[in-house]
């Protein structure tokens, strides 16, 4: 043989050997991929466990103060225990989207700095295309306009959607949006429902911008709830926590005389804004509802479309109702809830409550997405907040309260009237079994021993 064939031989025995050592490197860079991936997967599941399932705070107060509840002691001690700056405002309740959309529009309309709008849900459909039109030509008319959207509770709204707004001026930007760099926050949320209007007036409830709360949507009833029309100095706090996730969101630091050209107003009624958000397994949220719970002498009302207390909420509501005598009356969704497990687990959790001599009521005519509580006909707690673990632990919130006899008095009015077409409760129904009882027993167990 000779030398040029041998070198010939040797290089293709050679390539053929580097060639089988590439393809054993790309298999084993894949491999290498799969395993970092699923590693991550996991990580992520065991994160979302924890945040279920993981111990949380007890959130105990141990001391009574004993001082009347419309006291400038207790007062000073909520506002300081939940971080609120305390600020004069009036409020005027605002019932179902016949009556708050309308609202929004006009006070949009009236516009002439800024507009500042965020919101969990902002889908497609008729009322968003008219509220996006009213932002739109509020931005072309020289007003700042701003809107953050959740990411998850919008995900069927498209980026395309706000371009025209974008093309007017104002800007966008989604909340914790689905990217590789952001797969860690994938569990926390802005649930927050804010919209305000040169820095003067605000809108703050739990309802977010979409067709169910003004028409009926794939044959479904058309959504109670409720939203607050806030004017004052406490509007300011809700600037405030629009500011938090603004940052966050675009990483602009809000300022301008546009944004902060807020008048003082003695008048109104005495509240605080209280800004929630994930610290530790504990939020501002939880601990303004433990407090008032807690302090409460004759009645507590809650209204929430989600009701699955932890375990230290559902023994303040016990200790209250069993050791102070205080009427304990929960109102929440019945079988038009949007998210039927959810009310199998409500059920469970709320057997030791009745046992107790707590009333829990079920709204029928539809589904019911209000979220505020009264205690003893002077405090009202309104805002984004549901009596649930998300709410309370997982989720950006915003609440505002309130010390207002009138407005507790408009709130229970409304409450009567809604338990006029709910049903009660009974530890009849607590026995009754689906297909997935067993399942829903364990998921209760380890909700009701854990959280």
């Amino acid at each position: 043989m000779v030398a040029g064939e041998d070198d010939t031989r040797w290089r293709a025995v050679y390539s053929a050997g580097m060639g089988e050592k590439s393809k054993d490197s790309t298999g084993g860079l894949v491999r290498g991929l799969a395993v970092i991936g699923a590693g991550a997967v996991a990580l992520y599941g065991a994160k979302v466990l924890l945040n279920l399932f993981g111990p949380q705070p007890r959130f105990a107060i141990n001391e009574d103060l004993g001082v009347p509840l419309d006291s400038e002691e207790f007062i000073q001690f909520l506002s300081l225990v939940t971080d609120g700056t305390r600020r004069r405002s009036r409020l005027k309740r605002l019932k179902n989207g016949i009556e708050f959309y309308p609202a929004y529009l006009q006070a949009i309309g009236k516009a002439r700095k800024s507009i500042n709008l965020e919101f969990y849900e902002f889908l497609e459909g008729r009322v968003s295309l008219k509220v996006l039109a009213a932002l739109t030509e509020r931005a072309r008319a020289g007003v700042e306009v701003r809107v953050i959207v959740d990411a998850i509770g919008s995900m069927g709204t498209s980026d395309s959607y706000f371009d025209e707004l974008r093309r007017a001026g104002g800007q966008m930007c989604w909340y914790h949006p689905l990217r590789w760099d952001t797969w860690q926050e994938l569990n926390q949320r802005t649930h927050r429902k804010l919209l305000i209007i040169d820095g003067e007036t605000g809108f703050m409830g739990g309802a977010g911008v979409a067709d169910e709360w003004i028409e009926p949507v794939s044959g479904r009833p058309v959504w109670r709830d409720t939203v607050f029309r806030v004017e004052g100095e406490a509007v300011a706090g809700m600037i405030s926590t629009f500011s938090e996730n603004w940052l966050e969101a675009s990483g602009e630091i809000l300022s301008g005389p546009k944004q902060f050209g807020f008048k003082a107003m003695p008048e109104g009624s005495e509240s605080f804004v209280v800004a929630s958000t994930p610290r530790g397994g504990g939020t501002q949220a939880r601990i303004l509802f433990q407090a008032l719970i807690k302090s409460a002498r004759r009645t507590i009302r809650i209204t929430t479309p989600y009701f699955l207390p932890d375990k230290a909420a559902r023994e303040a509501l016990i200790e209250a109702v069993e050791n102070r005598g205080v009427s304990v009356q929960i109102l929440t969704a019945g079988s038009h809830i949007d998210h039927k497990f959810v009310r199998t687990l409500s059920r469970r959790s709320s057997r030791h409550l009745l046992m107790a001599g707590a009333e829990i009521f079920e709204y029928q005519p539809a589904m019911i997405h209000a979220k505020l509580l009264t205690v003893d006909g002077m405090w009202c707690v309104i805002g984004s907040t549901n009596f649930d673990h998300r709410s309370f632990a997982l989720n950006d919130e915003v609440n505002l309260a309130v010390l207002d006899r009138e407005l507790a008095a408009t709130i229970e009015g409304d409450f009567a009237e809604d338990l006029k077409q709910s049903e009660p409760l009974t530890l009849a129904m607590m026995r009754e079994r689906t297909p997935l009882g067993k399942l829903e027993d364990l998921l209760g167990e380890a909700l009701e021993s854990q959280s």
